[in-house]
């Protein structure tokens, strides 16, 4: 028992007043529920960004998807209104040798305009090396004469599709592109600049896609022999700066730091005001007793004594004497004391 009690008052930095010993005040009820409804509060704001992840995004220099072979996936969806589909055909070429014509692996030509028009749906892959891929009529058995190449793009998209609402990046800057009151004799040049993207996840698995900025120019090209068959160019090169979204949440820790922070600087603070606003009102309480003794009702201060009775010489003589005197002259005199 005295180990017990040498510890509890060693060691009990929280020791409780009695109530008695407290004065309870209309000021702090105010402020205390004031800081209830502040503390709750801000517990409610820091949970919802408990909850709620954020996006981080980062620049360095490096091939992030190794793995790809370096090979990039392309999607491309694009109408032409006035041009057959017996027509239209997909070309590729880079740097590194490869030159295709007539790209028919994962594509689709479909018939729109009442068979005048041709929508073009496809797949297919590029190496990381600067090229070109364009739209024409170069794979078809025999070139027409005037080729109508206005168009319009509704998807052109490279590496895996991104929806993620806090990501906002140039993933289909071409989706949505009308050229269909051009020259349908012009040529068109979009000119990109591809940029490596990469978006890790809370569970820490990653997507590799490809945002990329866009300049165009319309034309109509003529060489030596005449006017060149317009086509529809997509020239494009890569960045060597990589971004990386990176989803995090709060750690569970700094949350728990945060609340006790707000718990205890609240109730500190207000404890502060409370205390300042009761040491004041007592001040005031001190000066207005003060004025009051020393100037109440404007006059002079005078103490207030009992009043007095009068009484004859002989009453006052006869008092004199102790009581059995006293009754002695009553029974002579019949004096009434």
């Amino acid at each position: 028992m005295p180990t017990t009690n040498l510890l509890r008052s060693r060691f009990d930095i929280y020791r409780k007043v009695p109530k008695d010993l407290t004065q309870p005040t209309y000021t702090g009820a105010f402020i205390s529920i004031l800081c209830c409804f502040f503390i709750l509060f801000l517990f409610l704001s820091e949970l919802t960004g408990f909850i709620a992840t954020e996006i981080v995004n980062e620049l360095y220099v490096d091939d992030p998807d190794k793995d790809s072979g370096g090979k990039i996936d392309v999607s491309l969806n694009i109408s032409l209104p006035n041009l057959h589909c017996d027509l239209v055909g997909l070309d590729i070429q880079d740097e590194m040798g490869r030159h295709e014509v007539g790209h028919i692996d994962n594509s689709m030509k479909i018939s729109i305009n009442q068979g005048e028009g041709c929508r073009f749906e496809g797949k297919f892959t590029i190496n990381k090396v600067p090229g070109n891929f364009h739209v024409s009529t170069h794979s078809a058995t025999a070139q027409p004469q005037n080729p109508d190449m206005t168009h319009s793009i509704h998807k052109l998209a490279f590496g895996d599709t991104l929806q993620v609402h806090n990501v906002k990046g140039a993933f289909n800057a071409l989706g949505g592109a009308d050229k269909l009151s051009s020259n349908p004799l012009a040529s068109h040049d979009y000119i990109l600049k591809i940029v490596p993207t990469v978006y890790e996840d809370l569970s820490g698995r990653q997507r590799f896609s490809y945002q990329y900025t866009v300049a165009n120019k319309e034309y109509v090209a003529y060489s030596h022999t005449g006017r060149i068959i317009p086509a529809i160019w997509f020239r494009y090169d890569l960045s060597p700066i990589t971004v990386k979204y990176t989803e995090r949440r709060q750690p569970f820790y700094r949350f728990i730091t945060t609340i006790c922070a707000i718990v205890g600087g609240t109730f500190t603070v207000a404890g502060i005001i409370d205390s300042c606003i009761f040491t004041a009102s007592e001040a005031w309480k001190k000066i207005q007793i003060a004025s009051l003794l020393k100037y109440g009702n404007n006059k002079p201060y005078k103490p207030v004594l009992p009043e007095k009775t009068p009484i004859s010489a002989l009453d006052f003589c006869v008092g004199l004497f102790p009581t059995p005197v006293k009754a002695h002259f009553k029974s002579l005199f019949a004096l009434s004391f």
